[in-house]
């Protein structure tokens, strides 16, 4: 180079999450930036290399520092490779060096990265060769130098990365946790919760579900006026041509002098607490790497054990609770955002609180008012973060006797919408009505609410002290991010309004069934909970299948079968859990059958038939396909019941079953079993079946659905329709 990059001003680009931008620029001036301007994901200014090299060191927000060499034309691949071409590579690379290409963005003529970057190391490979006669080698993994090339169309911007890996990575986190929160990503919460003002003031810090530790390291940090690129092995510049250490060197001694007056004069207390024993392991290992491990709290501790010294003077709370995407997270999480916010207003009145999240919806169940939001990301995912002012003792004492009782009658809406109180008003009032209904015939287990209001689209069934809440596939016409708004609104009311504990709450999606997917495990805990019927003790379990293994809309027709059974011989197709078969038995059928494919839930009706004190010998369970079964059967009932699904493609089924083309010949082959005078219910929930004109042209049909409907069943319209039928 004619005259040392030293001297001259810079052309830089610093890259940052979204959202950041705003705050990158404000730290980069104070480093010393200038004319920093905010771009997408990042941000453009002017330095000196002493500016570029503080901001790979000090910057705790941005991912990447570009030194900008230049802009070239990108319309086609060969000015591509041309405009590459025109820059002095030999100021850059040595015959010893290594290299990379970064390429991101794409152009008329290139749609791969990794083609664009092909181009480009092709040009540099070629102007070195031709005019040097050397090349330098290419590495991927560990490179001297790392060379970056961003496409916007037409035109393409050439940089050399100052940074070499992520500056996110620090070097203090070798192991996080699932789900680990990003280092510059964290340090942008706690900008934006306030966190640097504090310190200097000397506030503490409290994480209640700290992980592995990255806000607390980070806040410490920030404290103590650490860089945050100090234990950085090597930065991107270290092999690069052009390279001044003694001007590095100046940076670096400046921030280790830094880092040990700032832990000298630091008196923030930084505490973290976590449940895990094998999580706060990683975090106190991280804790050592960075020199903060006297400097940081921990203490492996659950939230439900939370409880701050009321010696420690108000600070900060920041806190990323989970945020998990399987099947029934959003009923545990409704349920931990609710008690993270019940513990927080208990033990840490007058504090400030951040709270970081994916799914922004969960928050409400916290039951505090936001005073400001932030959108940012979290690699892709999009995620808010929440400020709070947690009330103290005072204030809390200061709210009128009848303001507190409104607060307690609605403690769970106050910080939702007005159609969730809606909800809650209805399931008030369903109880009101329902439970009384139970009481009076006995009934343990029903349907308090059915989708009464549309937008409010569950199912919430009662199972003694239980709760089961089924959510429906919404309509593709329902915004998806409301109706999961929606559907944690309704988990956060619910144990409130039926007054039980969170965690007797279990959630399921009801999507459109298809096969045999009602009976796919959806979790694996065998939690089985005995519920009572008519005088039939029953086995169900409301956590591992879509189903609980008692239809509950079927109670009126296991009524009608115990009422009838009597010195008659039953036979149960497509049993299920045989529940109709205990009723029928306990009824007092001599004999009963009961057939299904699956040995899971035969295992389940012979677990049901001794829990009644009922004997295999007289009460037989074959595992057969009904059809198959009924094909080859001999024998003959008096009393038979058949529940067939919509529809099945299981693998134990030559073919599919399909209740609207199957039917008939299900329904003539069991009318052939029946004795004189026996008789046939036959029942289904497809909403669009038509029965066979056939079946009322030979046989005695009765359709008996309204008689099979209890009271809370009736507000939804279709749940199933029933037929009695018997030989001519």
């Amino acid at each position: 180079m004619n005259t040392p990059l030293a001297e001259h001003s810079l052309e830089l680009f610093a890259s940052c999450p979204k959202g950041l931008e705003i705050l990158l620029a404000r730290e980069l001036s104070d480093i010393g930036a200038e004319s920093v301007r905010e771009t997408v994901a990042g941000v453009s200014f002017t330095g000196s290399l002493e500016v570029a090299y503080r901001s790979c060191l000090w910057s705790r927000l941005a991912s990447r520092v570009l030194l900008r060499l230049g802009e070239i034309k990108s319309d086609t691949k060969d000015n591509l490779y041309q405009g590459v071409a025109t820059f002095e590579w030999d100021e850059h690379l040595d015959s010893q060096s290594s290299f990379r290409v970064d390429f991101t963005g794409s152009t008329p003529d290139i749609n791969h990265t990794k083609f664009g970057a092909q181009v480009v190391k092709d040009a540099i490979v070629d102007q070195l060769r031709n005019e040097h006669g050397w090349r330098p080698s290419v590495n991927a993994a560990n490179p001297d130098l790392r060379i970056n090339v961003h496409a916007r169309g037409k035109t393409a911007f050439v940089s050399i990365d100052l940074s070499g890996q992520s500056l996110h990575q620090r070097g203090y986190r070798q192991e996080s946790g699932e789900a680990p929160l990003k280092e510059n990503l964290a340090a942008a919460i706690l900008v934006r919760a306030g966190w640097p003002e504090m310190a200097k003031q000397g506030k503490p810090l409290m994480d209640p579900m700290c992980g592995a530790g990255t806000l607390l390291i980070e806040g410490a940090m920030m404290a103590a006026d650490i860089a945050p690129g100090l234990l950085r092995a090597r930065f991107g510049f270290d092999r690069w041509m052009g390279h001044v250490p003694k001007v590095w060197m100046t940076v670096l001694e400046e921030a280790r002098e830094r880092r040990q007056q700032g832990l000298a004069a630091m008196n923030s207390d930084i505490i973290g607490f976590e449940g895990l024993g094998s999580v706060t392991h990683r975090a106190k290992s991280n804790f050592e790497r960075v020199g903060l491990a006297k400097r940081i709290t921990l203490r492996q501790q659950e939230l439900k054990d939370l409880e701050m010294d009321s010696a420690i003077e108000p600070g900060l709370v920041v806190c990323n609770p989970p945020y998990g995407e399987r099947m029934g997270d959003e009923a545990s999480l409704v349920y931990l955002y609710k008690h993270l916010g019940e513990k927080l207003k208990q033990s840490c009145p007058g504090w400030e609180a951040g709270i970081f999240t994916g799914t922004p919806n969960l928050v409400k169940s916290l039951g505090m008012g936001p005073k400001k939001s932030y959108s940012l990301f979290n690699g892709a995912l999009p995620c808010k973060l929440f400020l709070y002012e947690i009330r103290s003792r005072e204030a809390r004492e200061a709210v009128s006797e009848k303001q507190e009782r409104n607060q307690t009658e609605t403690r769970s809406v106050t910080f939702i919408s007005e159609g969730a109180t809606m909800f809650a008003n209805r399931l008030k009032k369903n109880l009101k009505q329902m439970s009384k209904w139970a009481r009076k015939n006995n009934i343990e287990c029903y349907r308090l609410y059915d989708a009464d209001m549309p937008e409010y689209a569950v199912a919430v069934d009662v199972y003694r002290d239980w709760v089961h809440v089924q959510e429906y596939a919404a309509p593709k016409t329902i915004n998806e991010e409301k109706a999961q708004e929606r559907l944690m609104e309704a988990l956060a009311v619910t144990p409130e309004v039926l007054s039980i504990p969170d965690e007797n709450i279990v959630l399921k999606r009801r999507e459109r069934q298809s096969g045999s997917n009602q009976y796919v495990r959806q979790a694996e805990q065998r939690q089985m909970m005995e519920v009572e019927e008519g005088g039939c003790r029953l086995l169900v379990n409301l956590h591992d299948y879509l189903d609980t293994g008692l239809f509950l809309d079927h109670r009126l027709m296991r009524m009608r079968l115990q009422k009838e059974a009597e010195g008659k011989r039953f036979l149960n197709l497509f049993c299920y859990t045989a529940t109709a078969t205990v009723h029928a038995a306990m009824g007092g059928a001599v004999t009963s059958t009961s057939v299904d494919l699956s040995n899971t839930y035969l295992g389940w009706g012979r677990k049901n038939l001794a829990l009644n004190g009922l004997s295999e010998r007289r009460h037989r369970m074959e595992r057969e396909d009904c059809l198959k079964w009924l094909e080859k059967d001999t024998n003959e009932y008096d009393l038979i019941f058949m529940d067939p699904p919509t529809f099945s493609n299981s693998k134990k089924l030559e073919g599919v079953f399909d209740v609207q083309n199957d039917h008939f010949r299900l329904i003539e082959l069991a009318v052939k079993r029946l004795s004189a005078g026996g008789i046939l219910y036959f029942s289904n929930n497809f909403r669009k079946f038509k029965l066979d004109e056939r079946v009322e042209s030979e046989f005695v049909v009765e359709e008996i659905t309204r008689q099979t409907i209890d009271r809370d069943f009736q507000r939804r319209k279709g749940i199933h329709r029933s037929w009695k039928i018997m030989q001519k």
